[in-house]
């Protein structure tokens, strides 16, 4: 036999039923709540990556004493990180750098700089190699061995760069600017995996041709601006994707 519900209990199963879009907003609100807390911790996840890749590589160049002025220039680093901004050149974050150009530093032919991409260390090209040769030339042995002794203190992912001005090459062993270029960024990096024992995997060269000028090739001095080899210690932000921007 069936018997009628009381009302008391039909307004027990209406209560329970509309209480349940409460428990769904409030899950809702509560997911809502986590996504606005992840997205502002973006930010500061980021800069946190930019100042261990800074720290670590500061750490790894105190084998070298003095230090490096950005560009070569005689602007002089503050001895410590904290006193940088993350956004300025890395050149200036630390005093030790500035040794690996004290002595070249008049010539202006050693310069480095902080950028999206990493720390870029730009050298002109007579201090490494002879006019229209891609060997690396005796006097530039003693940069190359500073250098490599950097780059196997840190485990940064490296690139070497090759870039010469708009004059033309035509030889029998380099055709163009591209086989030069290349063939030089290829001999630095030859030099650090033989000499130094870089890892393959973390080290890679790419020749640009005149097709990365600094500045105008409208005249001589401009011309040998763009004649340079930049080694590039490659912000762990980026590392391992394509380069941008192709020539």
């Amino acid at each position: 036999m069936k018997y009628p519900k009381k009302k008391g209990d039909s307004r027990k199963d209406e209560g329970s039923a509309g209480g349940g879009w409460e428990v769904v907003y409030s899950g809702f609100v509560l997911i809502l709540l986590c996504f606005f807390i992840m997205l502002s911790s973006f930010s500061s996840i980021k800069e946190a990556k930019i100042m261990r890749f800074v720290k670590s590589f500061v750490e790894s160049v105190s084998i070298l004493p003095g230090g490096l002025s950005a560009d070569g220039d005689a602007a002089v680093m503050p001895d410590s990180v904290d006193m940088v901004d993350i956004k300025s050149p890395l050149a200036q974050t630390h005093a030790n750098l500035k040794a690996l150009a004290e002595g070249i530093r008049q010539r202006n032919d050693v310069a480095v700089s902080y950028s999206p991409k990493g720390l870029v260390m730009r050298l002109s090209n007579h201090t490494l190699f002879d006019i229209g040769e891609a060997a690396v030339s005796p006097q530039g042995i003693p940069l190359l061995k500073k250098i490599g002794s950097i780059i196997a203190a840190t485990g940064h992912e490296v690139r070497v760069e090759g870039h010469t001005d708009d004059v033309p090459i035509k030889t029998a062993r380099y055709p163009s600017n591209w086989e030069l270029s290349t063939a030089r960024a290829v001999n630095v990096l030859r030099y650090f995996i033989q000499i130094y024992r870089i890892p393959s995997e973390r080290i890679s060269a790419e020749g640009f041709s005149r097709y990365r000028p600094r500045v105008p090739n409208d005249s001589p001095a401009n011309r040998a601006r763009n004649r340079r080899v930049e080694i590039v210690f490659i912000n762990p932000d980026i590392a391992g994707r394509p380069v941008e921007g192709g020539p």
